[in-house]
């Protein structure tokens, strides 16, 4: 599935430096000068995942082929964004084209490294990102509710139904609130989705520390952490510059040691891919075989039709059946043949609901 993330935050809190260490890319320049970044940079990132290395010592494939996220460096949003200030409107409809966003708040302290507002203060950092979205979203939920309002006249219930919804989505963003938390019942967020609402996206804050704070975190995180608990949103220790000299070492056996000596066990890039899967609610699926080994994104609880139509949309028409085994029963049982022996090789139909780590092979006919 195309999964699009956007980077935001503030000018010179790491975006750009952090995107080209996500994407191992060089073309978004980093520097030390707001709007750095004017056109919108387009990284694609293959995702972590362990057990894809488990299945080529197995497999011994021709390739190994990672699934992926497409990450999006968008320029550096200041104070009156909303109203068109500095780049304004073309940053904020970048974001409307992302699946979720992460941002990227400055939590470390150096005189070398000017901040736009004069001083580090993370909690207004977020506040101020918060508020241009927030301001921007009433925009076009104001815009929806002046038109339902005026065709409500012929009394049709879904159209009125639409104004009542759109009324809790204005007086939630009125108070400074982000429309993913707006007091609705499950199911009305449908008069809201052809807006693209900034706020109604999943957001994941990633907290740009000093090397001295990427353990543990420190003050500025914690400020975070107590401001965003309400969110239902993930918050991410990491560190650009690190992640930057980790980007930069050959080996995995070098990264492994360097992240040791930091005292980590996995880089905050890594931390980043996984949080950002489990923000979207994603897990993953694997087709293997000796021409390849491949693994695929789809939404948790999706069924085996739709897994297959992630690989090509004939596969989910002509849909007749997945054969199936899960990834911890193959490397158990070492074969094909033998999770067939053992009863672990599965016949699943239509109806059946794919898990993460599942091997699958479709037959389809069109």
């Amino acid at each position: 599935m195309a999964l699009q993330v956007g980077i935001v935050g503030l000018p010179n809190v790491g975006k750009s430096t952090l995107f080209n260490t996500l994407s191992k890319a060089t073309n978004a320049q980093a520097a030390n000068f707001p709007f750095c970044t004017i056109d919108p940079n387009i990284g694609v990132i293959g995702v972590p995942d362990p057990r894809l290395k488990v299945l080529e010592e197995m497999i011994v494939p021709e390739k190994v082929i990672p699934t992926s996220i497409e990450i999006v460096d968008i320029a550096g949003l200041v104070k009156g964004a909303s109203r068109g200030e500095g780049l304004g409107n073309q940053f904020l409809g970048n974001i409307r084209a992302t699946s979720a966003i992460i941002h990227v708040i400055r939590c470390f302290e150096d005189d070398n490294v000017i901040h736009v507002d004069g001083s580090v203060n993370p909690v207004r950092d977020k506040e101020i990102i918060d508020t241009e979205l927030q301001l921007k979203d009433l925009e076009s939920v104001d815009k929806k509710l002046d038109k339902l309002q005026k065709a409500a006249k012929t009394g049709d219930r879904e159209t009125l139904k639409g104004i009542e919804v759109l009324k809790v989505y204005k007086q939630h963003l009125e108070a400074g609130k982000s429309a993913r938390n707006a007091p609705i019942e499950e199911g009305e967020e449908r008069f809201i989705e052809d807006l693209s609402l900034l706020t109604a996206k999943p957001v994941l804050y990633a907290c740009n520390v000093d090397e001295a704070s990427v353990v543990n975190g420190n003050k500025f995180v914690d400020l975070i952490r107590e401001a965003v608990k309400g969110e239902n949103a993930e918050v991410v220790v990491i560190s650009a510059k690190i992640e930057s000299e980790i980007a930069l070492l050959e080996t995995e056996e070098e990264q492994e040691m360097f992240l040791a000596d930091l005292g980590l066990t996995e880089s905050g890039m890594d931390r980043l891919i996984h949080g950002a899967y489990k923000l979207l609610d994603l897990i993953t699926y694997f087709t293997a075989g000796v021409k390849e080994v491949r693994a695929w994104t789809i939404t948790k609880g999706t069924k085996a039709p739709g897994a297959a139509g992630v690989i090509h949309t004939d596969f989910e028409k002509g849909f007749i059946r997945s054969e199936t085994m899960a990834y911890e029963d193959f490397v158990k049982y070492k074969s094909e043949a033998a999770c067939r022996d053992a009863g672990k090789f599965r016949l699943e139909g239509k109806d059946y609901v794919v898990h993460d780590g599942d091997i699958l092979h479709f037959r389809f006919n069109v």
